[in-house]
């Protein structure tokens, strides 16, 4: 059996280098801020300032999963022997705290700006709204086929649809304004910005956390872990189970497993370890290299602190 103890998720250029569609993304992102920026304070918009704060979160969060991405490349080391694989996490944690905070911010300004809303120079705002729109759709054909790889990706993603959904309100609001005269369209299309922020900023940050807290990965059972190691030859007891997520794609897992006496004696334990690597492998996909089982004697438990199940 072959034991790969290579921990990077290939180099540059490779699968797991997604550093190109990020920094197009990154490209577009940036350009559309300066935009919105300048739309902003022609038009005295809230929903393009709104959006314009939130395309400068974008830009500062699609910089930081680009460095991520970088630093996620880099080779494991004596002192950091997962390399950086967590920055993913820490990336896409840092966006979500910050989206969260924009979109608080959005609901308390836009309240006030329904009771006394601003004159909005409609006609620029939907010429920026357009200009945000057709660059957020560009950066989401950049991103789309890779955005379930990882978590940084996935944050990034969101982000960007989130703008798009952002510009469209902003069109919407802008139309309504020309149409109508009623001043608190644009109020109200901030506050739909600030809505669709917040519920996909909360889950992301909650998945960021749980991973940081090394909270068992999502869809692992380990009563049903249990079970199954349970079923090999020879085995007695699992206990001591652990299991957590290092990055997207790469769950890890540890368990102490009580086999009979006579198994140290005649050779039989590496064979009961090649089978409970295979079978994390087989039924929960977890890489042979990513398993860790200490194999112990049913006397070794006597040794063992009595807080260990």
């Amino acid at each position: 059996m072959s034991h790969d103890h290579d921990h990077a998720p290939g180099g540059p250029g490779g699968p797991g280098d997604h550093r190109g569609r990020l920094a197009v993304a990154f490209a577009i992102t940036a350009t559309i801020l300066l935009a919105e920026v300048v739309g902003a304070l022609l038009t005295g918009s809230l929903a393009l300032l709104v959006d314009a704060a939130h395309m400068l979160v974008d830009a500062a969060g699609l910089a930081l999963a680009l460095f991520a991405a970088h630093l996620s490349l880099r080779p494991a080391t004596s002192q950091r022997t997962w390399g950086f694989r967590r920055a993913e996490v820490l990336a896409a944690l840092g966006q979500s705290a910050i989206l969260l905070a924009v979109g608080v911010y959005v609901l308390v300004e836009g309240v006030q700006r329904l009771f006394s809303p601003p004159e909005i120079a409609s006609g620029e705002l939907v010429v920026f709204g357009v200009v945000g729109l057709v660059g957020n759709v560009a950066s989401l054909l950049v991103l789309a086929s890779r955005r379930a790889a990882n978590l940084n990706l996935r944050a990034a993603f969101l982000e960007v649809l989130n703008d798009a959904l952002g510009s469209v309100a902003v069109i919407v609001a802008a139309v309504v304004i020309a149409a109508t005269g009623w001043q608190q369209a644009d109020a109200v299309a901030g506050l739909l910005i600030g809505v669709l922020i917040l519920p996909r900023a909360a889950k992301i940050l909650w998945e960021t956390t749980s991973v940081l807290l090394e909270s068992t990965p999502p869809g692992l059972d380990l009563d049903d872990v249990r079970a199954h190691l349970l079923e090999v030859d020879h085995v007695r007891e699992v206990h001591d189970v652990h299991a957590s997520l290092i990055a997207t794609g790469l769950p890890v897992l540890s368990a102490h497993v009580v086999v009979e006496s006579e198994c140290f004696s005649d050779g039989h334990a590496g064979r009961i370890l090649d089978q409970l690597q295979e079978c994390l492998a087989t039924h929960f996909a977890i890489a042979v290299e990513h398993s860790t089982f200490q194999i112990e004697p049913a006397e070794h438990v006597q040794h063992e602190h009595p807080s260990h199940a």
